[in-house]
C-alpha cells in the first residue's frame, strides 16, 4: 500500500481547469459592457463598451497566476479591467479553499471581491487593517479581509494582482507601475508670467478662424460658421495652460486669494494635479450646458493613448497682477487630473479642445473638430517617490498578527519551560486545575481566537507543495505556522504528546467533556485490548486515504477532510449544517464516556503526529526496574493505553498527560517507593 501511495505522490500533478468558453463568459460580463475577442489562449479577452469600442480587458486569474491555495488548487476569478487600469468588477469562478467550501460558505469571499471595484492597479492594495487602526501617513489602500479565512483571501489577492499586472504590462501600455511624482513643496523659483512663458512652463495653442474653418472643409458643416469666414485671421482658440501643482508656478499666475483657495483644495485632495486654463479666443472652454465640478464637455485629455479623467475643480480663478490685462475678460477655469490613476505631469500628455458646429435648423446635426496641445511640466518641480516596497505575504501576515504572535510565542515559551520541569509541574497539588486552565487557554486563544487548530488539510497542502510546487501557501498563516513549529520542536523533545496532549484545541474540548462526564457520573468505557489495537489503525488508514484522494481526486479532498471535526468545532464555532454539527458534537459527547475517543482512533492528524514522533531524541518518562515487573499501577492508570505490561512506554500513543510522572515521583503513590519506605522503617 505504501509503495502505491509513493508512486501516486511522485507522479501527481496539479489539475488546472481549461479557460472558460465564450458561452460561459458572456453571462458573467457586467452591463453595459460586452465580451470582445479572445486575445490569447490563457483566458484573456477584450472588453467592449456599449458602442462597440474597446473598453478594457477580461481575464481569468487561474491561467495567468495559478497560486495554489490550501487545497493545492488555485482560486480562479474573473477580472474586468478598464483602459485606465481600474477594476470594473472581480468575480469568483471557482475555488476549493476548505474554509469556504464547507465552512463559511462563499458569500463572505464574494463580498471581499466586491471591494476591488473602482480601485486602480496603481494603488498599493493590501489585505488587512492599518497598524494601530489608522491609515494616516501611508499610501497603502487596505481591503478588509475575511475573519477565519485571512490566508485564503490573501492568496486570492496576490493572484488578482499578479494576473492584472501581467495583462497591464503586455496589453495596456502607459499604465504606470510605480507611484506618480508629486509637486516638490520645497522647490522655489522666482517666476512671473513672462519668465514662465519664455521657459515653456506655460503651454499655448493658437487657432485662427481660418484654421478652424479649414478643419471642416469638405464636410456638410463647412458653411455653418459665418463668423469664421467673415474674419479668418481672428483668433478662434487662444488657450494657455499652467500647471498649478508646483508652488512656484501657482504663485506666478494666481492672485493671493485664489492661491489660498488652490492650496486648501490641494490639502483636501493631495493626489489631484490642478491646471489653470485661460482661453482668450471666441471658442470658450465649455458649452452653455456645462455643470460645474463635472467633466468639461469641450475638453479631453489623454496620456500614452489612454484617456484621462479630466474634471472641473470648481474654482473661479483670479490672476496675478503680472499677468497681461487682456486675460481679465478671457474664459478662465481650473481643472484637475488624478495622479493615482496613472497620470504623470512630467511626461507628455495631450489636452484636446473641441470645436463644434451644428448643421440644420430642425434637430441640427453636430460636427466636431479637435485641436491638440501637448504638455509636460519639467521634472525639477516634482519629487518622484520610490515605489512602496511590497512586503512578502509572510511579512504582511506577520505585521497584521503581531500582537497575537507575541502572545502565542510567550505562551509557548512558558508551556515548554513548564513541561521541561515536568516533575515540578506534575507534583503540584493543584496540577489538575492548572492543566485545565492551560487547556482552556488553548481552546479560547489558540483555537477560537487565533484559529491555530492544526489540520490534516495543511499536511496535504504541504505534500502537494513538495511534489507540485507551491509551498508558499503555508506562509500565509504565521499563527498556525508558529503552532506547527512548536509541534515539531515537541517531536524532538517529547514526541507527539506536546501537541496532542497540550496544544490541540479539539483534544482539549474532549478532555473537558471527559471531566463533565465524570461530574455527571456517567459510566466510563474502554475498548477491549483487541478492539483498541484495531482502532489504532483507523487513523493511519484515514491518513493514507486522504493523501490518495488529495492527489488523485483533488476536487474531493475538502469533502474527505471533513472526517476531521476541527473546522466545525473550532474554526466556525459549530455554525454549519446539521450533519457537520452532529459529527463534531457526537465525538465530543462520546468523550464523556470514552476518553478522547476521536484522538485515539480515527484522527488522521494524530496518525501524522505519530510519524512526527519518530523524531523524538530521548525517553523523557522516568522508569524504575520495578515498573511493569511487578508494578502495573501506571499502566492501569494510563487512560491512553500508552504503557505496555513490561512497563515500557509506547511514545507513539503517549499524550504527555504526566499522570505516570506524578505517580513515579510521589512517595505516597509509587508502589516501589512505598515498599522501599516500608523496608527502611523495618530496618530502622
Amino acid at each position: 500500500m505504501f509503495r502505491a501511495l509513493f508512486l501516486c505522490l511522485f507522479f501527481a500533478t496539479p489539475l488546472l481547469a481549461a479557460p472558460l468558453t465564450r458561452a460561459e463568459l458572456e453571462p458573467m460580463i457586467l452591463a453595459p459592457y460586452a465580451l470582445g475577442q479572445a486575445v490569447n489562449d490563457k483566458g484573456v479577452w477584450t472588453l467592449l463598451n456599449s458602442g462597440g469600442g474597446e473598453a478594457g480587458f477580461v481575464f481569468e486569474t487561474g491561467e495567468l497566476a495559478p497560486l495554489p491555495g490550501f487545497s493545492g488548487a488555485s482560486i480562479d476569478m474573473l477580472v474586468m479591467l478598464d483602459r485606465e487600469g481600474r477594476f470594473i468588477d472581480v468575480r469568483l469562478i471557482s475555488q476549493n479553499e476548505p474554509i469556504f467550501v464547507s465552512g463559511l460558505g462563499e458569500a463572505p469571499f464574494r463580498a471581499f471581491l466586491e471591494q476591488y471595484r473602482g480601485h486602480s492597479i496603481n494603488e498599493p492594495l493590501v489585505v488587512g487593517t492599518p497598524y494601530g487602526g489608522s491609515g494616516a501617513g501611508t499610501d497603502l489602500v487596505y481591503l478588509d479581509g475575511v475573519t477565519k479565512a485571512t490566508a485564503s483571501v490573501r492568496i486570492a489577492h496576490d493572484s488578482i494582482l499578479a494576473a492584472t499586472l501581467a495583462v497591464a504590462r503586455e496589453k495596456m501600455q502607459g499604465v504606470s507601475a510605480g507611484p506618480p511624482p508629486r509637486p516638490n513643496p520645497d522647490h522655489d523659483e522666482a517666476l512671473d508670467w513672462n519668465s514662465a512663458l519664455d521657459q515653456g512652463l506655460v503651454g499655448h495653442i493658437s487657432v485662427t478662424n481660418g484654421e478652424e474653418d479649414a478643419a471642416f472643409a469638405g464636410t456638410k458643416w463647412a458653411d455653418d460658421d459665418p463668423e469664421a469666414k467673415a474674419d479668418p485671421a481672428a483668433p478662434f482658440l487662444d488657450l494657455y495652460v499652467v500647471d498649478l501643482g508646483p508652488p512656484s508656478l501657482a504663485r506666478a499666475v494666481l492672485a493671493p486669494d485664489t492661491l489660498a483657495e488652490v492650496q486648501r483644495f490641494q490639502a483636501r485632495a493631495p493626489d489631484d494635479e490642478l491646471f489653470l486654463l485661460i482661453e482668450a479666443g471666441r471658442q470658450g472652454l465649455v458649452s452653455e450646458d456645462f455643470v460645474r465640478n463635472t467633466a468639461p464637455d469641450r475638453l479631453a485629455a489623454e496620456q500614452d493613448g489612454l484617456p484621462l479623467a479630466l474634471r472641473d475643480a470648481d474654482i473661479l480663478p483670479s490672476l496675478a497682477k503680472n499677468v497681461p490685462e487682456r486675460f481679465e475678460d478671457a474664459t478662465k477655469m481650473v481643472v484637475r487630473l488624478d495622479r493615482r490613476l496613472g497620470f504623470d505631469p512630467t511626461r507628455d500628455w495631450i489636452l484636446k479642445a473641441q470645436a463644434v458646429r451644428l448643421h440644420g435648423q430642425f434637430q441640427p446635426d453636430p460636427g466636431e473638430a479637435h485641436f491638440a496641445l501637448t504638455l509636460k511640466t519639467p521634472e525639477r518641480f516634482f519629487l518622484r517617490p520610490s515605489a512602496p516596497t511590497p512586503q512578502s505575504p509572510f511579512c504582511e501576515a506577520l505585521r497584521n498578527r503581531a500582537t497575537d504572535l507575541w502572545l502565542l510565542g510567550g505562551f509557548l515559551v512558558l508551556l515548554t519551560a513548564a513541561l521541561l520541569a515536568q516533575s515540578r509541574l506534575a507534583g503540584l497539588r493543584a496540577f489538575t486545575p492548572v492543566r485545565l486552565s492551560i487547556l482552556a487557554l488553548v481552546i479560547g486563544f489558540v483555537g477560537f481566537w487565533g484559529q491555530g487548530q492544526l489540520s490534516i488539510v495543511t499536511v496535504l497542502a504541504f505534500l502537494r507543495g513538495i511534489f507540485a510546487g507551491g509551498l508558499s501557501v503555508l506562509l500565509y498563516d504565521p499563527f498556525g505556522l508558529l503552532v506547527w513549529a512548536a509541534a515539531i520542536l515537541g517531536f524532538l523533545l517529547w514526541g507527539r504528546g506536546f501537541f496532542c496532549g497540550w496544544l490541540c484545541p479539539f483534544g482539549a474540548l474532549q478532555e473537558f467533556a471527559h471531566h463533565l462526564g465524570r461530574l455527571l457520573r456517567l459510566p466510563q468505557w474502554e475498548p477491549p485490548p483487541s478492539l483498541a489495537r484495531a482502532l489504532l489503525w483507523t487513523g493511519p488508514i484515514a491518513l493514507a486515504a486522504l493523501v490518495l484522494i488529495a492527489f488523485l481526486a483533488p476536487d474531493k479532498a475538502e469533502t474527505a477532510a471533513e472526517i476531521e471535526p476541527f473546522k466545525t468545532a473550532i474554526t466556525v464555532h459549530f455554525a454549519r449544517p446539521l450533519p457537520y454539527v452532529l459529527w463534531a458534537g457526537g465525538w465530543i459527547a462520546v468523550s464523556m464516556i470514552w476518553f478522547k475517543g476521536f484522538c485515539r482512533s480515527i484522527c488522521p492528524l494524530g496518525a501524522a503526529m505519530r510519524i512526527g514522533g519518530l523524531l523524538r531524541l530521548r525517553r523523557w518518562i522516568p522508569r524504575r526496574e520495578e515498573c511493569g515487573t511487578p508494578c502495573q499501577l501506571c499502566r492501569v492508570r494510563c487512560r491512553y493505553g500508552a504503557i505496555k505490561r513490561t512497563g515500557e512506554i509506547k511514545y507513539s500513543e503517549c499524550f504527555q498527560c504526566l499522570d505516570c510522572v506524578k505517580i513515579h515521583d510521589d512517595p505516597g503513590q509509587c508502589v516501589p517507593l512505598i515498599l522501599a519506605a516500608k523496608k527502611g522503617r523495618k530496618a530502622a
